[in-house]
């Protein structure tokens, strides 16, 4: 039996030699970078070296034979280089520009999508859903499957009047906010209980301690140790189910979807600011989510008709006024929208204003 090897406690890998050999060797000395066209980024160094960088979608979770396929593009055309970006987009680098179009020419024969840069829509950050996240209510990761198919062309064209930046989050504890627009599970209703496992499954002191607003407390329940919900307190944000499955939160009617808008990310020329709710209620409606697909859309719409070249969401209806947003999109205000949660101005939780 193979002995096996102790694992390397040193933290962040050093990406020095995991690095473009060309890039490693400029690495602190570009002088000069531009966009010659959609997916394609150009870089030139004080010496003048030259890196021209391809950058294209995938389906964000691989398969073996997608991963062999790109190590073998790699080797045939980027030095056998080739890296990941924070939204799960590709990157090639080339030191040649003769290369670029026999590069991108190959990568659509494949079906990989050219783009994601400068003013597209570039692919959506997420989390994991039911990979590998303990309390997910939706799949995060095929919303940003259905919905990059809904906005293909945009990814592939630059015509938007800025960068636009879409996250999702598979639960409201909001992994996936602040960005253009954000995709978030919403959930309506508080937990419902199963008191004949709490006793035996929860740690209560853990669960009361991990609520965020003090709704959960000990309690006997037909003589037995369990918890109990004070609902009018509850924000129903799901933070207890992951020491305490049995308080169960997730259901099929009452966990819905909402859209937000005008996150931190979202600002060229005005100061950050909290996004904002803009849709709520969509039905969880898997695999292809069309009623969320939509409301992206109609609002990726709109913007890209009204607002000024390289405004960004943000700006756009900083200069337009919310009124005038939900007027523009035809998307109907209503009481879920009104900000009146006492605590939203003195905390950074802005989204437990939301009750249902």
């Amino acid at each position: 039996m193979a002995e096996l090897r102790a694992p390397d406690e040193c933290g962040v890998p050093d990406p020095m030699p995991f690095m473009h050999p060309t890039l490693r060797e400029n690495y602190g000395k570009w002088v000069f970078h531009s966009h010659p066209k959609p997916g394609v980024l150009y870089h030139r160094a004080e010496n003048g070296t030259e890196v021209w960088t391809v950058k294209f979608g995938t389906a964000r979770q691989l398969d073996g034979y997608t991963v062999r396929l790109l190590c073998d593009l790699a080797d045939k055309h980027a030095d056998g280089h080739m890296r990941f970006t924070a939204r799960s987009n590709v990157e090639f680098m080339v030191t040649a520009e003769s290369k670029v179009d026999p590069l991108i020419k190959e990568l659509n024969s494949h079906g990989f999508p050219v783009g994601g840069t400068a003013n597209s829509v570039s692919m959506i950050s997420h989390t994991q859903g039911f990979l590998h996240c303990d309390i997910p209510g939706t799949d995060a990761s095929g919303v940003v499957k259905a919905l990059m198919d809904e906005l293909h062309e945009e990814f592939i064209k630059c015509e938007m009047p800025n960068r636009v930046k879409l996250s999702t989050s598979c639960c409201e504890i909001n992994c996936g906010g602040q960005a253009d627009i954000a995709i978030i599970m919403q959930h309506t209703k508080p937990p419902k209980i199963n008191h004949d496992l709490v006793a035996n499954v929860c740690e209560r002191p853990t669960v009361v301690a991990r609520c965020p607003v003090a709704a959960i407390r000990p309690a006997l329940v037909n003589g037995k140790p369990s918890l109990e919900v004070d609902e009018k307190k509850c924000i129903c944000c799901g933070a207890c189910f992951p020491p305490c499955p049995p308080m169960q939160i997730n259901d099929p009617e009452h966990s819905k979807i909402a859209i937000w808008v005008g996150g931190k990310n979202s600002n060229a020329r005005s100061k950050p600011t909290f996004h904002k709710l803009v849709a709520s209620g969509l039905p969880n409606n898997l695999p292809r989510w069309p009623e969320v697909a939509a409301v992206v859309k109609n609002i990726l719409a709109v913007y890209k008709a009204d607002a000024q070249p390289w405004e960004r969401m943000g700006d756009w209806i900083d200069r337009i006024g919310w009124p005038r947003f939900f007027e523009k999109t035809g998307l109907p205000f209503t009481k879920y929208h009104i900000d009146d949660w006492r605590g939203s101005r003195t905390t950074l939780n802005a989204s437990t204003h939301i009750r249902f």
